[in-house]
């Protein structure tokens, strides 16, 4: 059994789709990016969400005092389909942070690439992806 199920269903509407893991809040997804986020666009705000989450619990869990975190995503894709992300970089602005304190947040960002982040890891060329399909 799956560690994790999660439903994209078509709204009969354009690109829109709803989706979300399976017992959990829902969110629009917009294959044209027009009324919600494209899944491209999902796949970067996944990516940094996750990265910003670990730096700050790994953060809390080292009595570090942060007042902001923001995480900047830029993402170059390929030219020509699939149009794939081809490099990714991510620019953490923290605030409020003591200077002593701000080698444990590049510590807790390097944890986050290095160990944590699981987003970051699956886009990993290792991952397994399989296909099925059904007409129902």
């Amino acid at each position: 059994m799956a560690d994790m199920n999660a439903l994209v269903r078509w709204t009969g509407e354009g690109l829109q789709f709803i989706a979300g893991a399976e017992g959990k809040p829902r969110t629009l997804l917009d294959g044209n990016g027009a009324v919600a986020p494209s899944p491209v666009a999902s796949l970067l705000l996944a990516l940094g969400a996750c990265s910003a989450s670990d730096v700050v619990e790994i953060t809390s869990k080292m009595r570090v005092p942060i007042a902001s975190l923001e995480l900047r995503l830029e993402g170059d894709r390929a030219p020509q389909p699939p149009r794939r992300f081809t490099r990714i970089r991510l620019v953490y602005s923290a605030g409020g942070v003591a200077e002593s304190d701000r080698e444990k947040v590049k510590r807790a960002v390097d944890l986050s690439h290095e160990k944590y982040c699981s987003v970051l890891h699956t886009l990993r060329s290792d991952t397994e992806i399989g296909t099925e399909l059904e007409f129902v």
